[in-house]
């Protein structure tokens, strides 16, 4: 497959730390020291469902193909408003698609999951020619406001690519290390009359120090395993685009792999972590800033919840 086009669409709120220090025991440099984060964009006046429609239309548009053309849509999401119908069928309602749709949840992995579901079926069915896949999140909604160590972290934020066929994916590998205590959410059901749980339904737990060593761990094995399989080193790689959860994740992967800053780009600082959406954020600013160059070959990682991990090797190829 190939990336055709690039779409992302973010809340119009900016929140600063000064603006988190009002209410929370913490401060600009207690934040931007410990994440690289000045500022996330949240939820106010829009809802998710209109950041992943216009996502989804932007990066259509960008692909220089019309709604019809759209063979199947891949949204990913942790969770949202509606439990059901999926997040999915709402945009492909929203911007007058008719093909069929799902969501899946691969937490902050959910694009390079995405990507690897848009590659399998691109292969195997011939009807399908372009997939969307948008990654919508919504963070903001399952943190405690009143405690700074995980609210500071997260913005709110869609971003969306076209998928066609091509042969620009070198290697991809997925991982999955079911570790639930590092990082979950949880939503109580409803009771039944043969069943009651006493069933939590607050918000996110993560532990800050598990989550920071599998990270780097999984995401340079990850990254070395792709690279091994496309059969390229790291001075062939143009940019290796991460998930934009701690700059400290980023340099520390960075250092690592001893590679020089400038090949790890990031938006952190104006976003915080926006879960599976901060890849493809990234990659569409990446895209419209001119950084991007036909033949470039990029590395994508990304690590979270569950615990699942993903990394590709793909080559950028411009929609000419």
């Amino acid at each position: 497959m190939k990336i055709l086009g690039t779409g992302k669409a973010l809340p119009t709120l900016s929140v600063t730390n000064d603006m988190l220090a009002q209410f929370l025991n913490t401060s600009d440099t207690w934040i931007s020291t410990r994440t690289g984060i000045k500022e996330r964009r949240l939820l106010s006046k829009e809802d998710l469902i209109d950041l992943s429609t216009i996502a989804s239309e932007q990066a259509i548009q960008d692909a220089h193909l019309k709604v019809s053309d759209i063979d199947f849509i891949i949204c990913s999401n942790v969770a949202n408003t509606y439990v059901t119908p999926a997040l999915s069928c709402i945009v492909q309602g929203n911007i007058n698609a008719t093909c069929p749709c799902i969501d899946i949840n691969g937490a902050c992995s959910g694009f390079i999951y995405a990507l690897d579901i848009a590659e399998s079926y691109l292969q195997a069915k011939k009807e399908i020619q372009n997939i969307l896949i948008v990654c919508a999140e919504e963070p903001s909604r399952f943190t405690n406001w009143k405690e700074r160590d995980t609210s500071v972290l997260f913005g709110d934020g869609a971003g969306a690519v076209v998928v066609t066929r091509g042969n620009n994916l070198k290697s991809i590998n997925l991982t999955t290390s079911s570790k639930v205590d590092a990082l979950y959410y949880q939503r109580k059901l409803e009771d039944t009359p043969y069943e009651e749980k006493n069933e939590g339904n607050g918000p996110l737990v993560m532990q800050g120090k598990d989550v920071f060593k599998l990270a780097v761990t999984s995401s340079v094995s990850d990254i070395e395993t792709v690279m091994n399989k496309a059969n390229v080193k790291p001075e062939n790689i143009k940019y290796f685009v991460l998930h934009q959860a701690n700059i400290r994740i980023i340099d520390t992967i960075r250092q690592q792999l001893n590679l020089p800053e400038e090949k790890f780009p990031h938006n952190i600082e104006r976003y915080g972590n926006t879960s599976s959406a901060s890849i493809p954020i990234l990659l569409d600013e990446m895209r419209k800033d001119d950084q991007l160059k036909n033949g470039d070959l990029l590395v994508l990682s990304a690590f979270g919840a569950g615990f699942t991990t993903g990394a590709c090797v793909i080559e950028w190829s411009e929609n000419l």
